[in-house]
């Protein structure tokens, strides 16, 4: 009788050791998140400080304005005005984003400064406030096998959007907090509203190009994002921003932030039931109304808060960020596996 405690079956190869885990765990690593950590850490040890700084703001701005001039060259004009012919749809998504989000982002506001310090929790409602993400809302509505055409809008229009709801949402619910001044106003015109338009006039010369070079713009787009949080927090160590935050408060912002995820979650998800959406249009809301763009937020901040309070504010946001990429990613793998046609069987 054959032995059945030996030796491996023909053709398959069984992993050995530390090496194939280490290499399947880095993999799941996003890179951008990666670039981000780095950023922080590179700033921790080593910030930008004196006349170096004055011209590293500089060079932020001219970042920030790249990357909002990237978007206006990327959004189609068309996918904008689209919007308006779904508007029950995107009207939905609309409301998770830039009224449910920041009801759920008021209610945080009430825990105690004893569990989480105030400035962090400005930090959480800055980050509620924000616009949706567009290529991962997409890309998951697609694994969801959802409406992605729909997903494409939702989350464009959200960004649009946000350029002006959430400035005037941080006026609102912030203002007083955070010294939010008529200034900003004009800041986010020059830097921000500006750039865009821009894109949007140059767009039929350059998206071609755009396109063709993708991975080149995205390079850039995020490598500004990269830039700018490493701007950020070497204000926040100059200004002792490690002694204000301690890893007891960063496990608190991981519970509160996988707290917040569920909230919004489960909300949209029984939105697009009981309002009667199609399983394609349910999954629409499900991942354009439960996110919050890291790309879009972390510029804003620069714009939005004073330099010393900026790091402390976008802290929020990049643990949020990751969080919700390995959530979405499961549900949306779920969703996509129970749209698939079942087998025939005979």
């Amino acid at each position: 009788m054959a032995s059945s405690t030996s030796h491996p079956r023909p053709g398959i190869e069984r992993p050995k050791g530390f090496g194939p885990w280490l290499m399947s765990v880095t993999k799941r690593i996003d890179p951008f998140l990666a670039a981000l950590i780095g950023a922080v850490v590179l700033a921790s040890f080593l910030p930008v400080r004196g006349q170096a700084a004055e011209a590293f703001d500089v060079l932020v701005v001219v970042a920030v304005a790249w990357l909002f001039f990237l978007y206006g060259v990327r959004l189609k004009t068309s996918e904008a005005i689209a919007a308006l012919k779904d508007w029950r749809l995107h009207s939905v998504v609309l409301a998770c984003t830039y009224v449910l989000f920041p009801l759920v982002g008021l209610a945080c506001m009430l825990i105690p400064d004893a569990v989480l310090p105030h400035q962090l929790k400005l930090g959480v409602l800055f980050m509620t406030l924000l616009p949706s993400t567009v290529q991962s809302s997409i890309a998951f509505v697609s694994i969801a096998r959802g409406n992605v055409a729909g997903a494409v809008v939702a989350a464009s229009f959200s960004n649009l959007a946000g350029v002006i709801i959430t400035p005037l949402l941080v006026a609102g619910l912030m203002g007083a907090q955070v010294g939010f001044s008529a200034s900003a106003i004009g800041k986010i015109a020059l830097q921000l509203l500006l750039p865009f338009v821009l894109g949007q006039l140059v767009r039929r010369w350059l998206a071609a190009w755009v396109i063709r070079h993708r991975r080149l713009t995205t390079f850039t787009d995020r490598g500004s994002v990269v830039l700018v949080v490493y701007s950020a927090f070497s204000r926040g160590v100059v200004d002792g921003i490690w002694t204000k935050v301690s890893v007891g408060n960063v496990v608190t912002l991981l519970i509160l932030s996988a707290i917040v995820l569920a909230v919004m979650l489960g909300t949209s998800n029984i939105v697009g039931k009981k309002m009667g959406f199609s399983r394609a249009d349910q999954a629409v809301i499900l991942m354009c109304g439960s996110k919050k763009s890291l790309a879009t937020g972390v510029p804003m901040a620069t714009v939005l808060f004073s330099a010393a309070t900026v790091g402390m504010m976008v802290l929020p946001i990049m643990i949020f960020h990751q969080l919700q990429l390995i959530v979405c990613a499961v549900i949306a793998r779920r969703l996509g596996a129970r749209a698939e046609p079942q087998p025939v069987t005979v």
